[in-house]
């Protein structure tokens, strides 16, 4: 296979075909870690694009007692040559096929690639070429410093997809019908790239799973940041000094940042103080796309019933869970802690203080966001609005994980059969999810890729139709209205 840089060599594996590793930028390295993403110097003869290559360096990231190693992967993968694509395509070639990429999650401070959960065979089985991308995380993607641009993991991903427009009819896949995906803090910087006029005429549609149209920091919160990085590194906070910083000590000053207090007059911290790295706007994703951004873009939106279990259950906090707990993620979430307790406590009236606790983190971090992108895409958008509410309980940990935070990523992957995802402390946990779930939500993401139509009614602001998945798939109309309201 002939790119744009040079000719590539991948592996043939049944009827598909992987090309792993394959640059679409250069390599990030000293000043140019905090650079907007430059153009890859050409290669002589084939690169081998066998084998996995390096990732961004992060630190390894454990989740207490819950195993998401197919999720996070094993850390850091070294080597600077990292901001690159791997590619799966039907091996029996053809072209114009639908062309569909990823961009993972792992708190804008881990993830890759190399993550089990990514595998792209089942798309490429299915008649997609699907691209996964790695990108700056971090002190070098996400920390807004004087003297560099902002949001460079989010530059990557434009650049990613600038290198798609180039080079993926190559791989069979037609250009002018590619739909932008990801999960958690991918997202989220989808939702950003949707409001980015740079991005104008790179893809057509986009599914954001439990991301957040509301998840970017102010550069006020951003300054905070940044200030307690250059504290602990005992560094100036300017481009010039953090260059001279190694990797090493970059991903150790990123690990020492949690439990800033972001909060500010004006905002709270849209991330309830989970990682202090996120995209930096002064203008949410959704009301960017309220003023038109994005309005040719058909749009997937979603998040799972039980998002914050995540956050609680693996570290024995979702049982013992007290009132004034419920009490302080209320006040970390919204301007109005009672109110929101309150409408809470009328729609679960059975509710233990560790459901009412997810529920709220879970909404503050994800769906508070997602309805607000959904609402503003359906009112101003001239393309189709979809919703969906991922439902399937993992009955890992005892049954408490639950449809909790990534859980629908094994399905939309047509990977739930994985043995790392099963067992007491696995994401699926140690019972088999219903034979058929995996191979629906798989083809209904293609589906949406390859027509703009899911199978269900579309969303708008008087019905809210939204497919709520399941072991069996119902579609109903505004549901859990009266906690979306209060984010208002």
């Amino acid at each position: 296979m002939t790119t744009a840089q040079g000719a590539v060599r991948g592996i043939r594996q049944g009827d598909t075909a992987a090309f792993r590793n394959i640059p679409y930028a250069a390599p990030p390295h000293g000043a140019g870690r905090f650079a907007p993403p430059q153009p890859h110097e050409p290669w002589d003869g084939v690169r081998d694009a066998t084998v996995p290559g390096p990732n961004a360096p992060q630190s390894e990231r454990k989740l207490g007692s819950v195993d998401m190693s197919p999720y996070f992967g094993t850390g850091w993968s070294r080597g600077e040559d990292y901001l690159t694509v791997n590619v799966w395509t039907p091996a029996a070639g053809g072209g114009d096929l639908p062309v569909m990429v990823f961009v993972h999650g792992g708190g804008f401070v881990a993830g890759s690639t190399r993550s089990a959960l990514y595998d792209g065979s089942a798309f490429a089985r299915d008649g997609v070429v699907l691209v996964t991308l790695n990108y700056r995380l971090g002190i070098a993607g996400f920390l807004d410093l004087p003297g560099a641009p902002a949001n460079r993991g989010l530059l990557d991903v434009l650049a990613a997809l600038h290198w798609v427009q180039e080079n993926i009819a190559a791989f069979g896949g037609d250009p002018h019908n590619v739909t932008l995906f990801g999960q958690s803090a991918g997202a989220t910087i989808v939702g950003g790239v949707l409001g980015t006029l740079e991005a104008t005429g790179l893809f057509r549609r986009a599914i954001v799973q439990s991301g957040s149209g509301l998840g970017a920091f102010t550069t006020e919160q951003a300054a905070r940041v940044t200030g307690a990085a250059a504290e602990f590194l005992g560094i100036e906070p300017h481009v010039d000094a953090f260059a001279e910083i190694s990797d090493e000590r970059l991903v150790e000053a990123a690990a020492r940042l949690t439990g800033i207090d972001l909060h500010t007059e004006t905002h709270r911290d849209p991330l309830i103080g989970l990682s202090p790295f996120s995209l930096v706007l002064d203008t949410q994703p959704a009301e960017s796309v309220a003023v038109g951004l994005s309005s040719d873009i058909d749009l997937l939106v979603g998040t799972n019933t039980e998002e914050g279990n995540l956050y609680l259950v693996p570290v024995d906090k979702y049982a013992t869970s007290t009132a004034g707990d419920v009490g302080d993620a209320a006040a970390r979430s919204h301007p109005n802690p009672a109110q929101l307790i309150e409408t809470y406590r009328r729609a679960r009236p059975e509710a233990s203080f560790g459901e009412l606790r997810s529920a709220i983190m879970g909404d503050a971090l994800f769906s508070a966001g997602s309805w607000a992108l959904v609402d503003v895409h359906a009112a101003h958008s001239q393309s189709a609005t979809y919703a969906y509410e991922f439902a399937w309980r993992s009955q890992a940990l005892g049954g408490e994980l639950g449809a909790t935070h990534a859980v629908e990523l094994p399905f939309v992957f047509d990977l739930a059969h994985l043995p790392q995802l099963h067992g007491p402390a696995a994401l699926l946990g140690p019972d088999k999810p219903p034979a058929d779930l995996a191979a629906r939500v798989h083809e209904t993401w293609v589906r949406f890729a390859r027509t703009g139509d899911p199978g269900w009614d579309p969303y708008d602001t008087e019905r809210r139709a939204t497919m709520r998945i399941d072991a069996e798939w119902t579609q109903v109309d505004d549901p859990r209205s009266q906690e979306r309201q209060v984010w208002n």
